[in-house]
Parts: structure tokens; sequence; C-alpha cells
């Protein structure tokens, strides 16, 4: 993909995902890697002076563009980022991007998760239908950007099951099982997941602007 120079492949384009989660990463490189892109990922954490960015916007896409035009204006590398979150049907697509601190307190997952349940113990299950929602953005130093989104549909459970994911895992369970994401294996869940459709719709994107 990248051009040749004095008989030597030239080194392949740095792309920076906004996240410091490890496995967020391998997930990325993957996909990225089975599309055939020659691209070196490397999470924020190459780039630790740079500050992470409020996320002011009011969908997952504002988000997402936020975090990733900040990171390319400050590396001057292209930079991917994406947000995510728990659409409730019943609660006007609330949490949204307020799911990681519903409870008041951000990345509390047990508080998120008991405060949702206890607003939805009424509700019967044939009104629990919701849908985890990810859009990621890509973003270059010149401003160009571009953002594909994913979903993964499902209904909430009364109670938690499983042990595995986070967040909201226990809860949600995707259309056509009878686990909940956090019953899932992380290779089940990662061909399902939201965050997994969205980045696999990014491959292409990535190839376009950076191929």
């Amino acid at each position: 993909m990248q051009p040749r120079t004095g008989g030597h492949p030239a080194r392949p384009t740095r792309l920076i995902l906004a996240t410091r989660n490890a496995g967020k990463i391998t997930e990325l490189r993957a996909i990225l890697e089975a599309a055939g892109l020659d691209v070196e990922l490397v999470g924020a954490d190459a780039y630790p002076d740079v500050p992470d960015v409020k996320e002011t916007g009011v969908t997952f896409a504002e988000n997402a563009l936020l975090k990733a035009h900040a990171l390319a204006q400050a590396t001057g590398h292209p930079a991917v980022a994406d947000d995510s979150g728990l659409c409730v049907d019943v609660l006007g697509g609330a949490p949204g991007i307020f799911s990681a601190r519903w409870s008041g307190t951000h990345g509390n997952d047990q508080a998120n998760l008991d405060l949702l349940l206890a607003q939805l113990s009424d509700v019967p299950d044939g009104h629990r239908a919701a849908h985890f929602a990810c859009a990621a953005a890509l973003a270059l130093p010149d401003g160009t950007e571009r953002v594909v989104e994913g979903t993964l549909d499902g209904t909430l459970r009364h109670t938690p099951t499983g042990t595995g994911g986070f967040g909201y895992d226990p809860i949600l369970q995707p259309l056509g099982e009878t686990r909940t994401c956090a019953e899932l294996t992380p290779d089940e869940k990662n061909a399902i997941s939201h965050r997994g459709k969205a980045f696999r719709a990014l491959a292409p994107v990535v190839r376009e602007l950076l191929g």
C-alpha cells in the first residue's frame, strides 16, 4: 500500500486510537490487518502529554469526532476515536451518551447498572428493547473526517447474568441469543458487538483516506 523509495518500503502510516484500553487497540489492529491495511496502530499512551478530551457532544458521533480531531491536531497523525453506550427504548434512548456516568459517577459500572435496573423495575419483558450503539470517527490533521456507526440490538434482563465484558453487558441479551453479552466469549462478543461492527466499517474508510 505504501510507495517504495530507494528499493525499501516506506514506513507504514501511523494511526492513533484515542484509548488507553489495550483490548480495544488489539481489536482494531486485528480488523485492520484482516483488511490488508499496512498501518502502525498505537494508543493514546504513546502520547502521554496529550490531555484527554471532554466529551461535550450531544451524540456519539459528535463525541467521537471531538476526540479524533483533538488527537490528530495534537500529534500530527491521523486519529481514530469511538464513543458508545446503551440506548433503552422506553427511556427515549437514554442513558445514551451518559451511559458511563448514568449514576453520577463516571465509570462506576455497578452503580450505573443498579440505577438503570431500578428505573426499569416495573417495565415488562415485551417493552425492554434496547441496543448498544457505537460511533467511530477517523480524523486527519488537515481536518478531513469520517464517521461510521454500529449497533447491537437486544433486550434487557431483570437481573445481571455473566461475569465477562463490562458496563451493561450483564443485562443486555442480544437478539437471537439466550445469553447476555457478559456470558459470551470475547470472540463471540467481538463478532456481533456494536464496536466491532463500527471498527469493521471503518476499515474501508482508512483505506480510502490513508491508502
